[in-house]
């Protein structure tokens, strides 16, 4: 049996010398991938919400301060983004607790929760809704161990809260985690040797190799707090200026053929949450930077 050669390009002589054959790209080239990009960007993100725009604009100024900052939009924006962003903290908190034990420790059942970790996302909204209102009702599991406490969970804002920090939970821990098993413990084990104590070694090592993922996750959380519809809504109760979330107020002017003024409270929505983010990620990439800085 013969072995079979491969054919390799022969350098080519450019000026007196060889130069390298250029290889070709396995992916197209840049103008058509980008072209693409730019496509299908426009098609999926960009054209829904220059429509979002567009409506919004058909309206007076008059008329859309008085759309977005009515007294009963006003206390839906104060739920939504406070729930919002409260719950993205409590999940950047537990939710590390949660990557950190499990990547660096072993017990029975790990795969089990690990797995479990990603059940609000694959779980329906409405499911995860009906699901929750069942559990934290009066007459639920925890909802009957709440009531003599004082404690009302569903149709609350507590219930909002709780359901935000459900669906957003899975964003931090798999933010976290990667970066996690990826860190140097050679580095814990020096802060070790050379006297520091475990939170002296969490401050000053770990914190700062995974609060860029935090501040992602972090974000992440957020966004999809922001625009929760289906798993707030069953557990919320909607009573106007109390339990109402904004994305459940925007439904309610479209079924009432509002769409300028849906359009409107969605269009400050967005604007607020691409604030919000952008922040976040300015933060990010000054983490990082410091971090290069301190390293070098």
């Amino acid at each position: 049996m013969t072995a079979s050669t491969v054919s390799i390009p022969a350098p080519q002589a450019v000026g007196g010398a060889f130069k390298p054959a250029r290889s070709k790209r396995v992916l197209p080239g840049f103008r058509l991938s980008l072209g693409f990009t730019i496509f299908y960007l426009a098609l999926i993100v960009l054209i829904p919400l220059s429509a979002i725009f567009l409506k919004t604009f058909t309206l007076t100024w008059e008329g859309f301060v008085d759309a977005v900052t009515s007294p009963r939009v006003m206390a839906s924006y104060r739920l939504t983004f406070g729930a919002s962003l409260l719950g993205a903290v409590l999940n950047v908190i537990f939710g590390g607790i949660v990557a950190w034990v499990l990547v660096r420790y072993r017990f029975p059942g790990k795969r089990i929760i690990d797995a479990l970790v990603d059940l609000p996302f694959a779980l329906p909204t409405a499911v995860a809704g009906i699901a929750l209102t069942t559990l934290y009702s009066q007459n639920g599991w925890l909802g009957s161990l709440l009531a003599p406490l004082g404690i009302k969970v569903a149709f609350t804002p507590l219930g909002v809260l709780v359901a935000l920090t459900f669906i957003g939970l899975p964003f931090v821990v798999r933010t976290v985690q990667p970066v996690l098993e990826e860190a140097e413990r050679e580095l814990e084990e020096a802060a070790a040797s050379l006297g520091a104590n475990r939170w002296q070694t969490f401050t000053r090592v770990i914190f700062p190799t995974v609060l860029p993922a935090l501040l992602t996750g972090f974000a992440l959380a957020f966004a999809r707090a922001a625009g929760e519809y289906g798993s707030v809504v069953f557990i919320a109760g909607n009573m106007p200026m109390v339990s109402e979330i904004t994305p459940l107020f925007i439904v309610t002017k479209l079924e009432q053929y509002d769409y300028a003024g849906a359009t409107a409270i969605a269009m400050v929505m967005l604007i607020v949450s691409f604030i919000l983010l952008l922040t976040i990620n300015l933060l990010q990439a000054w983490t990082r930077k410091r971090g290069r800085a301190e390293r070098a």
